[in-house]
């Protein structure tokens, strides 16, 4: 799918932040594609882009209305029906991440066949997926796992491509997850997969390429996590990573939403290693990607240090300190 740019973010009347980590993801990495944000009454959540009214927003140019928010069950509110029909009357697309389908919606149905806009429910494909076969292909992958979901996987991906790109390494971005899709304009939201062809469609997702080439493939859920391992799973064999790195965020002690301990660093790589050897024997570790927002400078750079030497591998979180560690440790173990 192609989603037309720039775009105008729509938070609702959302919560909280976390409630809005799909329009604040795109903002992270994509601000120049975006022109403003709409919010309803009683909104918590704000990207730090323009306050717009629709009128205003299509007079500076934007061409898809971006629903960025996130909520339980995936649902689209009643209330904000009339919102997202205007956007379509004035002009614009509608985008969404949603579970629910932007077409099952009569009013938003009738609104966009009168007005011959696009719907994009980014979440569900727009292809049949194989079955994986498992198959060695040509290039490189590099897949980013986890201590547990909702931890910077997709962040680590992204910096990932974007410090290989700055040197000259020839690397794309795989996107995995809705927010993924939306900040890289392709991708599959492997989470609305059925099953049996959550391999075929990684596989699909990072095909035959040139001998240097890497897909860098934003990982979802954790093979820990009792919710989400089957799509981990999934993922990880399709994909077929020469290499990986660990996500983990050190104050957690349980999983997010259910009552299982958090594995370790160790566990996650042993257990990678082990599952991943089906589809690729030579897969390995070659860095760790710490989340350190809840601590202080000081005890970050304590953590790193002592997971860097517990591990013997580099260490950095890489929104505060960058991934240039990885990626040094990335090239010496694959020279061009």
């Amino acid at each position: 799918m192609e989603i037309a740019r720039p775009y105008l973010i729509f938070l609702g009347d959302v919560h909280d932040a976390l409630a809005a980590k799909t329009g604040l993801g795109i903002v992270d990495w994509r601000r120049d594609w975006c022109v403003g944000q709409l919010r309803l009454p009683g909104c918590n959540a704000d990207a730090g882009l323009p306050d717009l009214t629709l009128a205003e927003a299509t007079a500076a140019g934007a061409k898809t209305l971006v629903i960025g928010v996130v909520n339980p069950g995936g649902l689209l509110p009643d209330h904000w029906v009339a919102t997202i029909v205007a956007a379509i009357a004035a002009g614009m697309d509608v985008a969404s991440g949603l579970h629910m389908r932007l077409g099952d919606v009569p009013e938003i149905r009738a609104a966009a066949d009168a007005a011959g806009a696009k719907l994009f429910d980014v979440r569900h494909a727009d292809r049949r997926f194989a079955t994986g076969k498992g198959t060695k292909r040509s290039g490189l992958r590099l897949l980013t796992v986890g201590t547990d979901c909702s931890i910077g996987k997709k962040y680590t991906a992204l910096a990932l491509e974007a410090e290989m790109r700055a040197r000259g390494m020839d690397a794309d971005f795989r996107a995995t997850g809705q927010t993924g899709i939306l900040i890289s304009g392709r991708g599959v939201a492997i989470d609305a997969v059925v099953a049996d062809f959550i391999s075929g469609a990684a596989e699909w997702l990072t095909p035959d390429a040139a001998p240097g080439h890497w897909d860098v493939v934003e990982g979802q859920g954790s093979l820990f996590h009792p919710s989400f391992a089957g799509v981990t799973l999934g993922l990880l064999h399709g994909s077929q990573p020469d290499a990986f790195v660990v996500c983990h965020e050190p104050t957690r002690t349980t999983m997010r939403n259910v009552a299982h301990p958090l594995p370790t660093i160790a566990d996650v790589i042993d257990l990678t290693i082990a599952c991943g050897r089906l589809t690729n024997p030579a897969i390995r570790c070659i860095g760790i990607a710490v989340n350190t927002a809840a601590l202080d400078e000081t005890e970050a750079r304590a953590v790193l240090a002592a997971t860097a030497d517990e591990y013997g591998l580099p260490a950095s979180d890489p929104v505060r300190f960058g991934v240039g560690p990885l990626v040094d440790r990335l090239a010496a173990e694959f020279p061009a």
